[in-house]
């Protein structure tokens, strides 16, 4: 076995011929996994209620005033942020809200990140499009992606609703004087932290849903 993924899976050796043995140890690794990430997920959910509620409540407050929200993060987060779109978008029920995601379009970060720094690439985008009715919320499992700062920044100075939701102790962005609202998984494991962002993200879609429909949000459109 190599050892790059030896963290993953300590139990399995390169000698290993027990094919029995070896499939019961995988799967009470991947149920403990799965216990482990559904506790941290209700401990996170409950300790998060008064966030989520009250940043629900900001952000329906700018969808009635036809806002538009705007997503973003990098590696796995920026697979979260295309995920959180497509719910407001497309979602299981209730109104779609207009939504879109600065991870999407390829062309953008690659002209962006090749003629002005990577460090730009949402913050550009926000400047492009944003409005002051507008909200920034940005996924990061660490809370310390400078794309993601310099964005709030921007998203701050042009009167955007800003919701950061982050991973081990918040980082930067928790600090960040420009982020007004920022969810927390406290935890150290990338894996872990991205499964419980993602559960976040559906609570406060939820939450705005619920708020949204008794507000008769406004039609949000591209300018």
């Amino acid at each position: 076995m190599s050892d790059a993924t030896d963290f993953l899976y300590p139990f399995i050796e390169g000698e290993e011929r027990d094919t029995g043995a070896l499939l019961s140890d995988l799967g009470e690794s991947a149920r403990a996994k799965a216990r482990t990430s559904a506790a941290l997920r209700q401990a996170t959910l409950e300790r998060s209620t008064s966030v989520i509620e009250t940043a629900a409540e900001a952000m329906s407050e700018r969808f009635s005033r036809a806002g538009r929200l705007f997503v973003f993060g990098n590696g796995g987060s920026s697979t979260d942020a295309a995920s959180l779109v497509a719910l407001f978008l497309q979602p299981p029920w209730g109104q779609p809200l207009p939504a879109r995601a600065l991870v999407d379009d390829s062309a953008v970060l690659t002209a962006i990140g090749n003629d002005v720094g990577f460090d730009l690439v949402f913050s550009r985008q926000l400047i492009a499009h944003a409005g002051e009715a507008d909200i920034a919320i940005g996924l990061s499992t660490s809370g310390n992606s400078r794309n993601l700062l310099y964005a709030f920044e921007e998203a701050s100075g042009r009167g955007l609703l800003t919701i950061g939701i982050a991973g081990y102790s918040g980082g930067e962005m928790a600090r960040s004087p420009h982020v007004q609202h920022c969810l927390l998984v406290d935890d150290d494991s990338v894996h872990r932290i991205q499964e419980t962002q993602a559960a976040l993200g559906f609570a406060l879609w939820s939450e705005v849903q619920a708020r949204c429909s008794a507000k008769e949000p406004g039609k949000g459109v591209w300018r």
